[in-house]
C-alpha cells in the first residue's frame, strides 16, 4: 500500500499543535509499518530528520501554502496530479485538508471546528471563508474523517450532516518530556519568575478562544479576596492580543501581578508547570486541549471549563469551571489554594488520567483508521 501524506506542518523550530499531531503520528507509523511506502507531501524545503524510515518518500510540491489562493491552488490543482503521478492508494492529511474531486481514497483529521460555532475565534476573514465553504466539502467528500475527541466526533458529525459512524476518534497526547521537577528546580524557577511567589499559570495562544479575558478577571477577584501575593504567569505569545482580551487586562487591579514571558521552550514550560499551584485553562472551545495533560505529567493541578471536550479529556482529575462566570472560575482557584489535600489528590490523578493518552495509542489509532479506509 503506497499512502500520501500531507507534511506540508512538519516545519523545523515551528512545530505547532497539528504540526506535532503530526510528527507524533508520522514518527511512529512509518517505523512500524515497513511494508508500506508512505509518500510525503511538503510544500517547501524540509528537514531530512521528518524522513523517518527508509520506506518514506519525501515529495516538495512548490508552492508554500500561506494563504487560502494558495491553499486552493495547492489542494485543488497541483496535490490531485502528484497523488495521481506517485499512484497513491490512500491520502492522509493530519490538518484536514484534502483535494475535493478524484477518486482517491482521503482520511482528513479535522481536529476541531470551532469557527462554526463562533467566527471571531478565527482571525482572518480570508481564512474563514475558505474554513466555512471547504471544510463541510471535506468532511462529505472524505473517504472517512479522523478527529481527537468523542466531543469532535458528534461536533463534526451534528454540524456538517454526516454519520458518526464515518468518523474515527485518534485522540491526541501531550509531549512526552513533562515530568515533575526537583525541589531544587521548582524553588528556581520561583524565584526566576515570581520573585519566589506561588502562582497559577496559563499556557497557549493569547487568543479570544482561550478566554483570557475571563481569567483575568477571576484572577482580580481571587486577589481581591484572599490579599494574597500570588501571581498570574502567562506563557504565549501576543500576538492575538487585541479587542476584549487586552481591555479586560487593561481594566484589572492587579494587573502588576500579572507576568507575562512570551513564548518558552517546552522544558522551560515544565519546570514553570511544575513549579505552580495549577493551569488555568478555560478555554471557550476546545477539540481536545492539551495543557491540562501537560499539567497533569508535569504533577501539578488544573482548572478548565466545564464545556466542550475538556470534561472527556481531564476526567475527574481537574477542577471545573463555567468559562463564562469569572466567579466560577475563581472559586475553583480558591478551593486549589486554600485546600492543599484536594490539590494533592487533583495531582495525584492527573498522573492518573495523563498515563491514559500516549502518542503510541494515537498512532494506533490512526493506522486502525486508515485501514478502515483502505477496505471501504
Amino acid at each position: 500500500m503506497r499512502i500520501g501524506v500531507n507534511t506540508r506542518l512538519l516545519i523545523e523550530d515551528k512545530l505547532e499543535g497539528i504540526g506535532y499531531f503530526t510528527l507524533k503520528t508520522l514518527e511512529r507509523m512509518t517505523v512500524a509499518h515497513p511494508e508500506c511506502e508512505f509518500v510525503f507531501f511538503f510544500d517547501r524545503p524540509y528537514n531530512p530528520k521528518f524522513v523517518f524510515a527508509p520506506n518514506v518518500r519525501a515529495v516538495v510540491i512548490p508552492l508554500p501554502t500561506r494563504h487560502p489562493l494558495l491553499w486552493y491552488i495547492y489542494f485543488e490543482i497541483l496535490l490531485p496530479i502528484y497523488v495521481k503521478r506517485y499512484k497513491i492508494d490512500l491520502f492522509l492529511s493530519p490538518d484536514g485538508y484534502i483535494p475535493t474531486w478524484g477518486k482517491i481514497k482521503t482520511l482528513p483529521v479535522i481536529h476541531d471546528i470551532n469557527y462554526e460555532h463562533d467566527p471571531s475565534f478565527m482571525g482572518r476573514k480570508s481564512y474563514l471563508r475558505y474554513y466555512k465553504y471547504f471544510f463541510p466539502i471535506f468532511a462529505k467528500k472524505a473517504t472517512r474523517v479522523a478527529t481527537v475527541s468523542e466531543f469532535s466526533r458528534r461536533d463534526i458529525a451534528s454540524v456538517y450532516q454526516i454519520a458518526e459512524n464515518k468518523i474515527d476518534v485518534v485522540y491526541s497526547a501531550a509531549k512526552e518530556e513533562y515530568k515533575p521537577c526537583s525541589k531544587e528546580e521548582i524553588v528556581t524557577t520561583k524565584a526566576r519568575y515570581t520573585d519566589s511567589k506561588d502562582y497559577f499559570y496559563f499556557v497557549g495562544s493569547l487568543h479570544k478562544r482561550k478566554n483570557l479575558a475571563n481569567l483575568f478577571r477571576a484572577f482580580d477577584l481571587f486577589k481581591t479576596e484572599t490579599q494574597s501575593d500570588v501571581k498570574l504567569v502567562i506563557v504565549g505569545s501576543k500576538m492575538w492580543w487585541k479587542g476584549e482580551v487586552a481591555e479586560a487586562f487593561e481594566a484589572m487591579k492587579y494587573k502588576d501581578e500579572v507576568i507575562f514571558t512570551s513564548r518558552l521552550s517546552t522544558e522551560e514550560v515544565n519546570r514553570i508547570a511544575s513549579a505552580s499551584i495549577a493551569c488555568m485553562f478555560v478555554s471557550l472551545f476546545e477539540g481536545f486541549g492539551v495543557p491540562p495533560l501537560e499539567a497533569f505529567r508535569s504533577g501539578t493541578a488544573a482548572v478548565v471549563s466545564d464545556v466542550t471536550s475538556m470534561p472527556e479529556i481531564c476526567g475527574d482529575a481537574a477542577l471545573y469551571a463555567d468559562p463564562l462566570d469569572p466567579d466560577s472560575i475563581k472559586r475553583a482557584m480558591m478551593q486549589l489554594y486554600s485546600d492543599p489535600d484536594l490539590r494533592q489528590s487533583c495531582i495525584d490523578k492527573g498522573r492518573e488520567q495523563a498515563n491514559k493518552f500516549s502518542w503510541d495509542k494515537t498512532a494506533d489509532l490512526l493506522w486502525n483508521s486508515i485501514i478502515k479506509t483502505i477496505q471501504q
